[in-house]
């Protein structure tokens, strides 16, 4: 989900963190703790269960991270940020790497001075009604009442769409996922806009998801991603080839239940790269050998993440769609480890 922010604030807590100087992974191992920062609660992306444990695609690739840095996927703090404090907190060094459903634009990337890693989900905005208005199409939303976190540019995405169709509609602007799900259930709004997979996770959390259908339309391009702040590629590069190394995994076939017998070795050299038999990749980063492996069997490959966090047999029920790998004709795509 894009995010308008003020840069003031976030230059003054950049140069607050002195960011520009490197070494976040000798931070990180000196406290024995990664800081990530995810959302407050979005099921399959990042949220707490009873007992305080958290769950989703951004947990799982920050274990993953710490895994490969601190050998210790559980060496993790996990921190809630909202749309509009993820930023602050990134830049002013209270945590390490956001990994938060997260849009890669040109100005975060850029003006804002963070590094994205990578894309490690492919989305869009969409908008989500209860099926007793009887709307099949988001052309039929003349006039709405529309739920929108405040502090976004999904705002300025519902704002062009609906000028482009010469419709008009009411924002009701809400400040994080809680409010927006109590304000819609209340009766306070008619739509909801988010990104496609924030409206699945939504709706699951409903009493009678069923009651709820998100429209056809995809009116952006969202693609999510975890990121870090610039002027450290060291740390930028363990965060880019960590998110790799899990995709790839998928690709070759190493999973959470096979890596341990993979890595004694075989005769697939992109196999004996990933898992540190052939070549020094894990020197490169500052790593050792094993790296790889141990991001791995943390929480399993990319495919395992997805399916055991967003895939069609959880309450979420995404299919891949974008987010399968290229060969079964996704976008997912391992850059080459060598």
């Amino acid at each position: 989900m894009k995010m308008t922010i003020a840069i003031a604030t976030i230059a003054a807590a950049t140069l607050t963190a002195g960011i520009a100087s490197a070494g976040t992974m000798a931070d990180v191992q000196a406290r024995g703790k990664l800081n990530c920062g995810v959302t407050g609660g979005q099921a399959g992306f990042s949220a707490p269960d009873a007992s305080g444990t958290w769950h989703g695609m951004d947990v799982d690739y920050c274990r993953a991270v710490a895994a490969a840095v601190l050998k210790d996927p559980k060496a993790v703090n996990f921190i809630p940020t909202t749309g509009q404090t993820r930023f602050t907190a990134l830049a002013s060094g209270e945590i390490d790497i956001l990994s938060r459903t997260t849009t890669w634009t040109f100005s975060r990337d850029v003006d804002l001075k963070f590094t994205f890693a990578g894309v490690n989900y492919y989305d869009g905005q969409a908008f989500m009604v209860p099926k007793s208005l009887g709307i099949s199409s988001a052309k039929g939303l003349d006039g709405a009442t529309v739920c929108i976190q405040t502090g976004t540019t999904t705002e300025l995405n519902l704002a062009e769409y609906f000028r482009k169709n010469n419709m008009k509609y009411e924002p009701v602007p809400v400040e994080n996922n809680a409010d927006v799900q109590q304000k819609y259930l209340a009766g306070g709004c008619d739509v909801i806009t988010s990104d496609g997979s924030d409206l699945a996770s939504t709706r699951s959390s409903f009493k009678n998801p069923g009651d709820y259908i998100i429209l056809p339309e995809v009116i952006s391009k969202e693609p999510l991603g975890p990121l870090v702040r610039q002027g450290d590629d060291q740390w930028a590069d363990v965060a880019r080839w960590t998110l790799n190394a899990l995709v790839s995994a998928e690709e070759l076939g190493v999973t959470a239940e096979n890596v341990e017998k993979l890595s004694a070795g075989t005769d697939n050299p992109d196999v004996n790269r990933l898992l540190g038999k052939e070549d020094k990749l894990g020197e490169m980063l500052g790593l050792d050998a094993e790296w790889a492996k141990r991001a791995i069997a943390a929480e399993g490959n990319y495919g395992e993440m997805f399916a055991r966090n967003l895939g069609d047999k959880t309450p979420i029920g995404l299919s891949r769609g974008l987010n399968a790998l290229w060969t079964n004709g996704g976008l997912m795509y391992g850059l080459p480890l060598r």
